[in-house]
């Protein structure tokens, strides 16, 4: 599996697609998997909602719930959901043709069955734009239309439509903006609620590959404003892009082609995310067999205004919370040299781990993960530099790829607190760092030869004050 897809709510349950080749465990004709939850944690399996056609593979895409039987494709009585995706045709790209179209699909039965619309393709592929892809649609309330935004090439173009069926274009952002070591992907074009003030601005998140954080897919971000048919950037968020350079969401290597869920009710508020636990680089040579592709936590986005600019920040979301086990504390105290971590050897492997301590210029402070055959992996803040840091380079298994660990990652620490607080989640195969209150984020993949079995906080250079070392079991979602 790979790109998240078409995720929407509806009538209590969490909709998750994704890209997907039934038939084997590396990329190979496009279907949309489909999952459902009733708290993004525990998932139930469906059959492949999506299936290639004489129009070409089901690439990536987005779903909505139709509420106002604006199609015509339901009744109001029973509103469709109506999934867009991109089609991507191999018979029309051999014969030097654009071979990406957008086309729709719906269900009357709460996401059971899927109908492809008769009248596909509903957006055709220009003749100039060979990347046309990967839809991301909202309802634009104000101008009363959907809007979709659309990865083309190295911008995203933005199209509206009054029934879903029906597109009009309006507008491109990007070009020369932003990140651009690669194709742009997996556009999509979110509103908040700017933490603590009334104010709203939009946010457009957009992936890319390669030419991420730390080489690779990655995904950045821009802040601006949207009228239903332009997104221009905030002024404020200009200067900041062009003193620090791209925004992104994850520092990590693997956390790409991250979406949202449509359709969360006003009630719950929360702009809910996912994305995939991989990177293109490597993504078809990790060492799993029997499954090769994973999601990251869900995680729950928001918008904040630090002063010197827009931080978009992310947090597991609280559901999470379900698989919390025993918890194990470890005595605040001053470290010299390492502290080893009260978690069960056998939690090693599925923990949360909260690590909070007092921020010291000269010191390198981490938490290092080992077994007892020497693999070991190693997350914290180097202060020479206020820089966070992934170093994976003897995690285990990394020869299947020269690009898996062949540097440590890095990412700027934004906040200025004099409390560090890191939270990591750990699962088999996997690293998530949350660090700041989600300021600054980390995903990494691991894959050791032998499980994790202790976790020791290093500190290199001077004393570091500990007021936090928590581990949190973590029960399997299964």
């Amino acid at each position: 599996m790979n790109d998240p897809n078409g995720m929407v709510y509806y009538k209590g349950l969490y909709h998750l697609f994704y890209q997907h080749y039934p038939e084997g465990n590396t990329w190979g004709p496009m279907s949309w998997g489909h999952a459902v939850s009733k708290d993004m944690v525990h998932w139930e399996d469906r059959p492949i909602a999506l299936a290639p056609d004489q129009h070409g593979l089901i690439f990536s895409g987005s779903a909505v719930v139709d509420w106002n039987n604006t199609s015509g494709l339901g009744t109001k009585t029973n509103p469709p959901l109506v999934a867009i995706y991109t089609y991507d045709n191999g018979e029309l790209k051999k014969a030097g043709l654009p071979g990406q179209s957008q086309g729709i699909a719906f269900s009357v039965d709460d996401g059971k069955t899927w109908n492809k619309y008769e009248g596909n393709p509903v957006l055709p592929p220009p003749a100039s734009k060979p990347d046309f892809r990967d839809p991301k649609v909202i309802w634009h309330d104000a101008s009363k239309s959907w809007v979709m935004a659309l990865a083309v090439g190295d911008q995203t173009e933005f199209y509206t439509s009054p029934d879903l069926k029906t597109w009009t274009y309006a507008s491109a952002f990007g070009r020369g903006i932003g990140a651009h070591g690669g194709v742009w992907e997996c556009p999509d074009l979110v509103p908040f609620k700017v933490k603590g003030t009334g104010e709203t601005k939009w946010v457009l998140i957009q992936s890319l590959n390669p030419g991420g954080a730390n080489s690779g897919a990655g995904t950045q971000y821009f802040v601006g404003d949207f009228d239903g048919r332009e997104f221009k950037m905030d002024q404020k968020f200009t200067a900041q892009l062009q003193a620090q350079g791209p925004q992104w969401l994850d520092w990590g290597r693997d956390n790409y082609a991250a979406v949202t869920w449509s359709d969360i009710s006003k009630t719950d508020g929360r702009v809910l995310s996912i994305g995939w636990m991989n990177n293109w680089d490597y993504a078809e040579k990790i060492p799993p067999t029997a499954w090769r592709g994973a999601n990251t936590l869900p995680r729950e986005l928001t918008l904040h205004d630090t002063g010197n600019g827009y931080s978009l920040r992310s947090n597991p979301v609280a559901e999470v919370s379900k698989l919390h086990g025993k918890t194990h504390v470890t005595q605040p105290q001053r470290v010299t040299e390492s502290l080893s971590a009260n978690i069960p050897a056998d939690q090693v492997m599925r923990s949360a781990i909260t690590l909070e301590f007092a921020k010291v210029d000269g010191a390198i402070a981490y938490l290092e993960f080992s077994n007892d055959q020497g693999e070991t992996y190693q997350v914290g803040l180097d202060g020479k530099s206020q820089k966070y840091f992934s170093d994976r380079r003897k995690s285990g298994r990394i020869d299947f790829s020269e690009k898996f660990a062949s540097a440590v990652h890095t990412a700027p620490r934004t906040s200025t607190a004099d409390t560090v607080k890191m939270r990591v989640y750990t699962d088999s195969a996997s690293v998530e760092l949350f660090a700041d209150d989600g300021a600054t984020v980390m995903t990494d993949t691991v894959f050791p030869l032998h499980p994790y079995t202790k976790v020791k906080f290093v500190v290199n250079g001077q004393p570091v004050s500990v007021s936090k070392l928590e581990a949190i079991d973590i029960k399997s979602i299964w």
